[in-house]
């Protein structure tokens, strides 16, 4: 008889604890997981949650970090945008900043993208002028005349422009970053770790889904 009731005495002792064990969500909190953007931001479609990027090309980080979002891109729902976005904070990552609208312009971001990235990174260039970009374009097909005509179009000037102001705004002082919704700023020194910006970005997406859907 005592050993039939120690079976479930047993049972009943251990059930809070496994759910103890298996309760592990993640709490996340403003100011120390990620910070809030005060005035928000205004964001590209109000429809879709957006997130932005902010990256350097010649930023260690940032190209360690390129397949993670490479990937976590794909996983992303519909009602989600995702924009990149050139940080710059002096003259040489404005012309970085130029590149990547460059390419935007002629359709060739995700070559040219991967391309910019292990120039400076891998081949350790520092593409300090415009000749210097230009070479890295029509090394991956693009003829210099149109590269020429898109590198210096009003379109691409003002794309730096906003990029610059978006940055600014943002108060974005290290790349990579990450920017949900207009409202979020999430950076490796809180979140610790490249993964763990990720993590906090989906938690940031649906805080936002579920605000939007009340």
């Amino acid at each position: 008889m005592f050993k039939r009731l120690l079976v479930p005495l047993a049972l009943v002792l251990l059930a809070p604890l496994s759910v103890v064990a298996g309760d592990t969500a993640k709490i996340y909190v403003e100011g120390a997981d990620y910070d809030l953007i005060s005035p928000a931001i205004r964001t590209a479609d109000p429809d879709k949650i957006e997130v932005v990027e902010f990256f350097w090309y010649g930023c260690g980080h940032c190209y360690t970090f390129e397949p993670m979002i490479t990937q976590w891109k794909k996983t992303l729902p519909e009602d989600v945008d995702f924009h990149g976005s050139p940080a710059m904070w002096n003259a040489p990552m404005e012309l970085h900043a130029r590149a990547y609208y460059t390419a935007q312009v002629l359709g060739v971001l995700d070559t040219m993208h991967t391309a910019l990235f292990r120039a400076m990174n891998v081949e350790r260039k520092r593409l300090a002028s415009e000749d210097e970009i230009a070479a890295v374009f029509i090394a991956n097909g693009v003829s210099a005349e149109d590269f020429d005509k898109a590198f210096n179009s009003f379109g691409v000037d003002a794309q730096v422009r906003q990029a610059s102001a978006r940055m600014r705004s943002a108060k974005v002082t290290g790349t990579p970053a990450l920017m949900v919704n207009g409202k979020y700023h999430i950076s490796t020194r809180k979140s610790g770790s490249q993964a763990a910006m990720i993590d906090t970005a989906n938690y940031l997406i649906e805080k936002e889904r579920s605000g939007q859907a009340r």
